[in-house]
């Protein structure tokens, strides 16, 4: 399945960057811009994300065969592919997949393992909030607010709310994406590809999706492994520390 794509920059070599759950191409637009500077960059929107299709499942290897056959219509390839979280995971199995499109890797907050089903709180908020009524966001923060209590997550989820002269709807398939959760949280089970390139993890100091017992498991897929740790990032690293973030990467993707 082809995916929407945001295009920033006219010159350089070409950077795929994709978003986590609940995102879009449009969290990357702040990174994207400074990366274009030396790159062509291309912000993709995952399968029921954005302005993607919806489409009834939503696998790894579902959404790193959309990855691939976008790169390859693009006609762009190979790629410097940036991925964070969800779409870190997609990034990762992309590259383990199909290489000869991926020119080198970089991980943003995210592992090839399997961690506890997150986020189902959020996806039942949003799927419960009652639109009928609402006229403004702050009609559905009000909503959100007893299963998200950090305003800056709540204000993030509400970047997936339409607001027109039809009214108030999701942009994403949460029922989908909350029946996948399970395999989001999750990995491949018994994926057993290699990918050789140049691959580099970034990771937040205050967070915890990338942990030193890991790096044999990483190392395993990724024998070319860098590590760079966003001391006071936490999960949205390229969010919270945008110039850390970049001091790590330019010079990978260079």
């Amino acid at each position: 399945m082809l995916l929407p794509v945001t295009s920033y920059g006219e010159s350089g070599s070409p950077v795929v960057v994709m978003h986590g759950l609940f995102g879009s191409g449009r969290n990357w637009m702040t990174a994207a811009r400074r990366l274009a500077s030396e790159h062509r960059v291309y912000a993709f929107d995952l399968r029921n994300h954005g302005s993607s299709p919806h489409t009834e499942t939503m696998s790894y290897p579902e959404m790193a065969a959309d990855v691939f056959e976008t790169i390859t219509e693009l006609g762009v390839g190979p790629v410097g592919l940036v991925g964070h979280s969800m779409g870190g995971k997609t990034a990762m199995l992309t590259a383990l997949h199909h290489p000869e499109v991926v020119d080198r890797l970089v991980v943003v907050d995210a592992a090839p393992v399997v961690y506890p089903p997150a986020f189902v709180a959020y996806a039942q908020a949003m799927r419960n909030a009652d639109l009928s009524t609402v006229q403004r966001r702050a009609d559905v923060d009000a909503q959100l607010v007893d299963a998200v209590e950090s305003p800056g997550t709540r204000a993030f989820l509400l970047q997936n709310l339409v607001l027109d002269e039809t009214g108030a709807r999701w942009k994403p398939n949460l029922p989908v994406i909350e029946a996948a959760l399970p395999a989001i949280s999750g990995w491949p089970d018994g994926e057993s590809g290699v990918y050789d390139g140049p691959t580099l993890f970034v990771y937040g100091g205050k967070s915890n999706y990338v942990q030193a017992d890991f790096q044999p498991t990483i190392k395993r897929y990724f024998p070319q492994v860098q590590y760079a740790e966003i001391a006071e990032a936490g999960h949205w690293v390229h969010a919270e520390r945008l110039d850390d973030f970049l001091a790590a990467v330019t010079p990978f993707l260079a």
